[in-house]
């Protein structure tokens, strides 16, 4: 009969204690990740449906570009097509901030798509450097707002940005445009019932515009040389 030396123990042993913590660590693994998976369900399957507002993107070889601005009605949340009267998208605030703002001299925020031929009952289109919004209420009775329920992605157009790029604009531009997701919601007609980020009701997706060439300066020449042009003419139409 062969008996283990304190040698041969000692190895033994260091392998089983070796062996051991792999085998508990794999067993912790494994149940670490079925604790992730069944706290994670749960969390999923909890988030809300949304509606979405969404800008769309943009490339310009002029001085102009229209970018398209969406919103698509989801069934299944507070406001829509497929809820009751007095629950509808009839009213949305849109704040859209864009950068650099030196590249761009002008923007306009007006409706489109299926809010164009509408009469709103409140409309304004505030602006500051770098920012604007529009923000537009519609009576449910006699300008019912026509989402389609559940359409494709982005949803139904309801209005446009009209965006005029500063001469002097170089090629490659980007011109990032970015929803305010504290301003950018959704109402009903009497304002009792908004959809917001911050209720997880409402996603944004943003956009961006690109500047595909230069947009050259005003020659200083031309601009005298016009000058001299009107002032020509007014002194000719003078009485």
């Amino acid at each position: 009969m062969k008996y283990l030396t304190n040698s041969s123990t000692t190895k033994a042993l260091s392998l089983r204690e070796r062996v051991v913590p792999n085998e508990v660590r794999g067993r912790v693994r494994g149940a670490s990740l079925a604790l992730i998976v069944l706290i994670a369900i749960p969390l999923f399957a909890a988030l809300p449906p949304q509606d979405v507002v969404t800008l769309g993107s943009g490339v310009s070889s002029g001085l102009t570009v229209d970018v398209p601005v969406f919103i698509r009605d989801t069934s299944g949340t507070p406001l829509g097509i497929d809820q009751p009267f007095g629950s509808r998208i009839q009213s949305y605030s849109i704040k859209v901030d864009y950068s650099p703002a030196s590249a761009i001299q002008s923007v306009t925020f007006t409706r489109a798509g299926i809010t164009q031929s509408l009469t709103p009952a409140f409309e304004s289109s505030p602006s500051s450097a770098g920012s604007i919004s529009l923000l537009d209420t519609f009576d449910e009775t006699t300008n019912l707002v026509p989402f389609t329920s559940n359409a494709a992605l982005p949803g139904n157009q309801v209005a446009k940005l009209h965006f005029t790029f500063n001469p002097g604009t170089l090629q490659g531009t980007v011109v990032t445009l970015t929803l305010d997701p504290t301003l950018t919601q959704l109402s009903n007609q009497a304002g009792t019932t908004s959809e917001t980020v911050n209720s997880s009701t409402l996603l944004l997706v943003n956009g961006s515009v690109i500047q595909t060439q230069d947009i050259p300066l005003l020659d200083p020449r031309v601009l005298i040389l016009l000058g001299i042009v009107l002032a020509l003419v007014a002194i000719r139409l003078r009485p």
